[in-house]
């Protein structure tokens, strides 16, 4: 009877939606709507009321949004014998259509949010045996040994617990290959990694050829193994020793489990947070999906295994052949295979891993390439619509997830639109200015208002309009290929690691400043034309400012192609260990305040004893015990007169071995709570004022470094700019590649 009540009244409601949004009101009516709706919106999300007032807050948003829906299909578009006109015009329409679609799938994804509390682990008899899987391709040592030694140190009976280094750049295909650096280089990786295996107490296994990427290399990690789970971290992911009490309980709880999905979290910037200077204010692109929406997907048992951080079952892992390779997405394809078996999902939103960012605007680019046609082939072979086993809603989450992708063509369409009309005179959109005012702007504000409510804490306003149109010029190739051959695509490695040694103009630079010159012309026209035509003069008003709003993220882009030299360290973790440095027979009290796998920064708790710093001399750090009845720890460590800056701090540099390495992810990964606290430091809302001067700030200030670096300063050393070539590789990113890991 309760639901009956529900269902009556839900239908209800949508009656008197639909009544609302078909209801003609003339210009003044519905400004006088769309006003009262956006101060009651207002009202709810100063008060940050949230609950039940959520669905209050975003069903009257919804109304706004279909009105001006219904008023653009049915009074905006020109008249179909035209078409000069009309053609561009149901591009523009489509491209809004779809923005409102993707705005209803979202809203539906993210209505009701689950926070989840650690669910208890069983007694320690009944503890699951784990396998820990980190697949390799090109990584460095370090980077390898500390996620490595990290896994290893996770809190776990030692006897349930198993690490495997699954290297797909030592496979046999690799070290027979008849390129002979090929196998030189395949033969000492293995080698080296070998021995860093055994040093750490860890597997290592190299598969026999290079087949389906990533998914074949940890199907070959299923072969050689037996764990009840199966944990996957990247090679640049290194976890927090309590990762698997934090996650593994939940398996305890649902026999039908097979995924708990974490957050990935970073230890240092992308190109868009560096070169721009926002990674230690703004929250990260990432959280907006690993915040908001993995925990509205997982309402609807739609969380999807990421790739890395995550806990799988093995038996639910062989129901299905192992991890799905028919896209090179194989973390949301074989999610995808699984929630169609029946099996469930659950996403923990704590971050117990630390990992590494592309830093580049190539690699970055690269990777997103791969996440896009990766998630687009999974539309057109596996479509979640009709993909068997699914329910309603799972279907429409994953194909939230998969049309998101598309957004490029989106970006292309609103870049070009107005363009369109002040240089060629198309009459894409017909609508007097008040209708404008009335419904364009009323939408576009409320759009605004529900992106801020949902969202305001981990995404700034325009941060997302930013980030897509610097993915935008790039994705749209590899769409386009991704669509002519699904089946073509292939894996690629993202470089991780990488360092711009000095600052310079990525070579991906010339469509973005073209780009940029297009609009500046384009916004000189319409400004002639407002002078020279009047009868249109309010048109070209509201299309001049579309225009310029284009030009002002195109400026500020300019600021991400402009690579800034990566900073000393960057990518070193902040602590606060206090310690003593030993040089020769003397003990100096210092404080590591910050460490990696290759250097650290030592603060002199007392500037008395610096004439004790000799350069050369034998050096070590001697590190707290972590148990009273634990080994005393050491880091060998060198140094040079110039690594101390005469005041406090002092630079040293390490070469480290595996005991030390393994004090190394002690001291980073024994508790992120730090970072995780830095993280709830940077999700502050910023008002569309304070946003919209940012994004004007850095559209005035990158376009002449831009322009000047073009013209004046030669980039033909960019390839020594980066440090291991990474990045001039952005075209084999984009197209298929015969060897892929």
């Amino acid at each position: 009877m309760y639901r009956l009540v529900i269902r009556t009244l839900w239908l209800l409601f949508a009656l008197i939606g639909v009544f609302l949004i078909v209801q003609p009101t003339g210009t003044v009516g519905q400004l006088i709507i769309a006003l009262s709706v956006i101060t009651m919106l207002a009202l709810i999300s100063v008060a940050r009321l949230d609950g039940g007032w959520r669905h209050i807050f975003l069903a009257f948003a919804s109304i706004i949004v279909l009105r001006y829906a219904y008023w653009r299909t049915t009074n905006t578009l020109p008249p179909f014998d035209d078409l000069y006109s009309i053609v561009p015009a149901l591009i523009l329409y489509a491209a809004e259509m779809y923005c409102i679609i993707m705005l209803g799938l979202s809203l539906f994804v993210f209505s009701d949010p689950i926070n989840r509390k650690t669910a208890p682990l069983p007694a320690e008899n009944d503890l699951p045996t784990v396998d820990v899987f980190v697949p390799s391709y090109n990584e460095d040592v370090d980077i390898l040994a500390l996620t490595l030694s990290a896994a290893k140190a996770m809190e776990y009976p030692e006897d349930k617990l198993q690490v495997y280094l699954l290297d797909d750049g030592g496979t046999e295909e690799k070290r027979t290959s008849s390129d002979p650096e090929t196998a030189a280089a395949a033969i000492a990786r293995g080698r080296k990694l070998s021995k860093l295996c055994d040093d750490l107490g860890v597997i290592y296994h190299a598969r026999a050829a290079n087949i389906d990427a990533k998914a074949g290399n940890l199907n070959g990690g299923l072969s050689v193994s037996s764990g009840e789970l199966i944990v996957v971290f990247d090679a640049d992911h290194a976890p927090e020793k309590c990762f698997l009490a934090e996650t593994i309980g939940y398996f305890h709880e649902d026999p039908k489990l097979f995924l708990v999905q974490t957050p990935h979290f970073f230890a240092n910037a992308d190109p868009i947070e560096r070169n721009l200077d926002t990674f230690s204010a703004m929250p990260s692109e990432n959280e907006m999906f690993y915040a908001r929406i993995q925990k509205g997907l997982d309402r609807w048992n739609a969380s999807f295994f990421c790739g890395s951080a995550a806990v799988l079952r093995r038996n639910a892992l062989e129901q299905v052949g192992g991890f799905a390779g028919v896209t090179i997405t194989e973390d949301c394809e074989t999610a995808l295979e699984l929630h169609g078996r029946g099996w469930n999902s659950i996403y923990v939103d704590k971050p117990m891993i630390y990992g590494l960012q592309p830093e580049t605007l190539s690699s970055f680019i690269g990777q997103r390439s791969r996440w896009c046609q990766g998630m687009i082939q999974i539309l057109l072979l596996k479509n979640p619509l009709t993909r068997p086993g699914l329910n309603f809603a799972q279907r429409l989450c994953y194909l939230s997830s998969n049309l998101f992708w598309m957004f490029p063509f989106i970006r292309l369409v609103f870049l070009a639109a107005p363009i369109l009309f002040i240089i060629f005179d198309m009459k894409i959109y017909i609508a007097s200015i008040g209708e404008f005012f009335a419904y364009t702007m009323t939408y576009l504000v409320v759009g605004e208002m529900i992106r801020t409510y949902l969202y305001g804490t981990v995404r700034w306003p325009w941060v997302s309009e930013l980030y897509e149109y610097i993915q935008t010029i790039y994705l749209l190739r590899a769409i386009v290929s991704v669509l002519l051959a699904p089946t073509r695509p292939t894996f690629n490695v993202t470089a991780k690691g990488d360092a711009v040694n000095e600052e310079r103009l990525s070579e991906l630079a010339t469509p973005y400043l073209a780009i940029f010159v297009v609009l500046i012309l384009s916004l000189g026209i319409a400004g002639y034309r407002y002078q020279t035509e009047p009868e249109i003069a309010g048109l070209l008003l509201v299309v001049g400012a579309w225009n310029l709003l284009n030009l002002i993220i195109a400026g500020a882009a300019l600021g991400v192609v402009v690579e800034r030299k990566s900073e000393e360290g960057a990518q070193r973790t902040k602590t606060e260990v206090l310690c003593d440095l030993v040089v020769g027979t003397d003990r100096i009290p210092v404080v590591l305040s910050e460490l990696s796998t290759s250097a650290a920064k030592l603060r002199l708790r007392s500037t008395d004893q610096q004439s004790l710093l000799r350069s050369g001399a034998e050096a070590f750090i001697s590190l707290p015990r972590q148990r009273a009845d634990a080994p005393a720890s050491t880091l060998r460590v060198s140094f040079k007169r110039g690594d101390y800056d005469g005041l406090k701090t002092l630079k040293v540099a390490l070469s480290p071995d595996a005991e030390d390495y393994a004090n190394i992810s002690a001291l980073i990964l024994g508790d992120l709570g730090k970072i995780r606290q830095e993280r709830e430091e940077r999700r502050r809302r910023r008002s569309v004022v304070f946003a919209s001067l940012k994004l004007i700030a850095w559209a005035l200030v990158s376009p002449p470094k831009a322009f000047w670096m073009a013209l004046f300063k030669s980039n033909s050393n960019g390839e020594e700019a980066v440090a291991n070539s990474s990045a001039h590789s952005v075209a084999p990113q984009l197209t298929p590649k015969a060897e892929v890991a």
